[in-house]
């Protein structure tokens, strides 16, 4: 039975993420029959390291034409904020380990067409169960709901409040109170005046007051469980042989399974696999980088 709202998601990056935002969005397909509302902010950018491709409007449009086989209510909209990132510019940390797309959340109070809540998600998130009770919760007094950053939960905390950094892979942002408590404008403002390791988190963290912690199922980032709802496929320590970080994206189909042991998106998988193939450039797309924007 359908319920009686849509569901507002938030996918940010350029045209490099178009297979995890691809997979990422079949997960959600499965998971729930409410009409979906997808946002993909993009824009065209570069640093001093690298010159950035825009998600572009074919793929934007190619999975349009995948998420209305399942509903036609269902959606998808490319939105370009070029102009808008370049007359704002992050410029203490534009050329940080993370791509620029990093922070174009923090740029989502100033779009018109996003308002009320609206679930962002990392390219390399997938849904393994029913999402919709995190979604409707009450947004009360509540800027944004997230789970402990698991590894920043221990090293990163505001004086006495330890356990409070938040993660931002998985976000239900409440954009209309957002824009009246100005966060996102205060972090902009921080990553544009002071360098940081990772400069939309760090700054959410500093400057969100009215956060919510949900429970680590909704942003599992070490391992998975049978209770998880959305997998954060993350970066993580490894301290063998040496001290390094590993990071295996969803979209690295034979390391999630020979690495991870993973066998649980096997479906989305040969779906995934089917529709890339009907792609004119599959061979491009099939060997993106992961290079990861978040």
């Amino acid at each position: 039975m359908r319920g009686l709202f849509d569901i507002q998601i938030l996918y940010c990056g350029n045209d490099q993420m178009f297979q995890g935002v691809l997979l990422s969005v079949l997960s959600l397909l499965k998971h729930t029959k409410e009409p979906l509302k997808i946002y993909i902010l993009t824009a065209e950018l570069q640093n001093k390291r690298h010159q950035f491709t825009g998600f572009t409007m074919e793929h934007a449009d190619f999975i349009n034409k995948v998420v209305k086989q399942y509903d036609d209510q269902n959606s998808v909209t490319r939105i370009d904020i070029t102009d808008l990132y370049n007359a704002n510019l992050p410029t203490a940390n534009a050329n940080t380990m993370f791509t620029p797309y990093s922070m174009l959340r923090l740029y989502a109070d100033q779009i018109p067409e996003l308002s009320g809540r609206i679930l962002y998600l990392d390219a390399d998130v997938l849904c393994r169960r029913p999402f919709e009770d995190f979604y409707s919760q009450s947004l009360l007094n509540t800027e944004i709901v997230g789970t402990l950053d698991y590894y920043g939960r221990w090293f990163f905390h505001h004086q006495w409040r330890k356990f409070d950094y938040i993660n931002s892979g998985v976000l239900l942002l409440n954009l209309d109170l957002i824009r009246q408590t100005h966060l996102f404008e205060k972090c902009r403002n921080m990553c544009k005046k002071i360098p940081m390791i990772m400069p939309d988190q760090s700054a959410i963290n500093r400057y969100s007051k009215l956060k919510r912690f949900a429970k680590r199922q909704y942003n599992e980032q070490h391992g998975v469980a049978s209770s998880t709802v959305f997998q954060h496929f993350s970066a993580n320590w490894k301290f063998w042989p040496v001290i390094h970080t590993e990071a295996i994206k969803p979209w690295e189909i034979d390391e999630v399974h020979d690495q991870l042991g993973i066998h649980d998106y096997d479906d989305l998988y040969e779906t995934y696999q089917k529709l890339l193939a009907e792609l004119p450039d599959y061979s491009v797309a099939s060997s993106a980088s992961s290079d990861f924007a978040n």
